[in-house]
């Protein structure tokens, strides 16, 4: 049972986080809140009357909005078309888009949003069409606002300047009910905490009178470390190299521009940047999804350019994509037949013409529970269970495989602060076990945490490069990957170091 007998509640003009493991029934309560999913039990109350959420239509009218962790935006619209689509004012039968322009404008200065209504959404940062987003909501009369996850591909700077509008927001009697698993912001913006463990609601704290620690283990039931401890790396000889590296997207357009870096056994080496600035074709140059474009990218001594996808996983690569249902896993095969859908060939798993499925579920089993995925065991369809056990599931998947070279596209995303310090640390084993490991993550404690080398990627060029992670601040590094900041050629260089 996704929730059993949860009480919440939230108060006209507050802050109110929503805490909980993956798997522990925040999102779905919300969709439940927007009217995405009706309660078998329990009622739902608003200004003191009881209500049906039969739709997100139904919930609108009810004065709640959602802006969801992966935006619902037409790239090619303008920001005004965007904002009144479904409520387009017309002039006779025609789109009115002066009229369109104004409401945006309107609803833009109240609030304080400085968003040109003519701009195209596919032109603008992620931090922009966070706003969009939210004021899609506000201009629909939302007066409660559940935001999922909002800061997620934020930086440092673009999550002070949202928190900066969503307190204006709070000042002007919106309620707003924010879904993270950053306890740091929790701590600075929210103004009371609901924690839900297994389904159960925990209970809800005044935010000052409790600490990072105590919600973390209110969350998991134990005490979780911020940082992951994480000894000097011994590294290797490098094992993934890209040297004067070009691509290109599919309209010619060059997406990354003369790149060369390296990535040696025994270390981590982060990739920060703003979402879109190259890091998508770069992952799928190194893990076989793309090919094009000129420079050298070698593994372990061989070009890969012209591998297939089979042929890098017998090379030791290892993929944890970014998104973790259109790549990572299929969510109509079950735990097992995803955990062992890069190892069918191995001998352990075969049995003559058959597969040994004894073997297969003893080693699922295992996996199960070393990462901890909450199921109902390794026959339940994968598209059964919530995103960060997916996301364990994958996780599990990629670790327990022969990897020399493991490519982590935002390993952590949405997933909880007691399965985060798990993947964390697992990494941690695997950069001491000698895995060449390229991080690319949007959480920049966890890129400062993990690194060992780290470079910054804006507009497809490496902007920065920190041979030493321990010297670099969140703000640092957020004006290279807003592109303020740009070190010279020869401080950039380093980044390519083969020894």
């Amino acid at each position: 049972m996704a929730n059993d007998d949860v009480n919440f509640s939230t108060r006209k003009g507050e802050i109110h986080a929503i805490c909980g493991e993956n798997g522990a029934g925040k999102s779905t309560l919300m969709k439940q809140l927007y009217g995405v999913e009706q309660p078998n039990e329990g009622r739902i109350i608003i200004k003191g009357q009881e209500v049906k959420l039969t739709s997100p239509q139904v919930a609108i009218a009810n004065g709640i909005g959602m802006v969801f962790q992966h935006f619902m935006l037409v790239p090619s619209l303008s920001v005004a078309e965007n904002i009144t689509l479904g409520i387009e004012p017309t002039t006779g039968l025609k789109f009115d888009t002066k009229k369109a322009a104004e409401i945006t404008k309107s609803v833009s200065d109240k609030y304080g949003f400085d968003i040109d209504p003519a701009a195209r959404i596919r032109d603008l940062t992620v931090g922009v069409k966070q706003k969009v987003e939210i004021l899609k909501a506000l201009v629909r009369g939302a007066e409660i606002l559940i935001l999922d996850e909002p800061t997620a591909v934020l930086t440092p700077q673009e999550t002070s300047e949202l928190f900066v509008q969503l307190r204006a927001l709070r000042e002007a009697g919106h309620t707003i009910i924010f879904i993270s698993h950053k306890l740091g912001e929790v701590k600075s913006l929210c103004d009371r905490v609901t924690v839900i463990r297994r389904g159960h609601t925990v209970g809800t704290y005044n935010v000052k009178d409790v600490s990072e620690s105590d919600i973390s283990r209110l969350m998991v039931g134990v005490n979780v470390e911020s940082k992951v401890p994480k000894g000097k790396a011994n590294p290797g000889p490098a094992y993934l190299v890209a040297k004067d590296l070009e691509l290109f997207d599919l309209n010619g357009k060059r997406v990354v521009n003369d790149i060369s870096f390296t990535v040696r056994s025994g270390e981590i080496v982060g990739i920060a940047g703003v979402e879109g600035n190259g890091q998508e074709p770069l992952v799928n140059a190194i893990t076989g999804f793309s090919g094009g474009g000129s420079g050298t990218l070698s593994m372990g001594g061989f070009d890969i350019r012209s591998m297939s996808i089979h042929e890098l996983r017998e090379k030791g690569l290892a993929y944890i994509p970014e998104d973790r249902m259109s790549t990572g896993a299929s969510g109509t095969l079950s735990i097992c037949e995803n955990m062992i859908a890069d190892k069918v060939d191995w001998k352990r798993y075969n049995k003559g013409l058959l597969l040994n499925q004894p073997v297969i579920k003893e080693d699922t089993d295992k996996w199960i529970k070393d990462y901890d995925v909450l199921c109902d065991g390794g026959n339940q369809k994968v598209g059964m269970l919530s995103g960060g056990n997916i996301q364990k599931v994958l996780v599990a998947r990629e670790l327990t495989g022969l990897a020399k070279l493991i490519v982590c596209d935002q390993p952590t995303r949405g997933i909880d602060v007691g399965a985060t310090d798990s993947i964390r640390r697992r990494l941690v084993n695997m950069r001491d076990s000698g895995s060449a490991i390229l991080l690319i993550s949007a959480d920049l404690g966890e890129i400062l945490n993990l690194s060992d080398r780290l470079i910054v990627l804006f507009e497809g060029e490496i902007v920065a490069y920190f041979p030493d992670v321990s010297k670099v601040t969140e703000e640092e590094l957020g004006y290279y990957m807003l592109g303020v900041k740009r070190m010279s050629a020869g401080q950039i260089e380093g980044a390519y170091s083969v020894q």
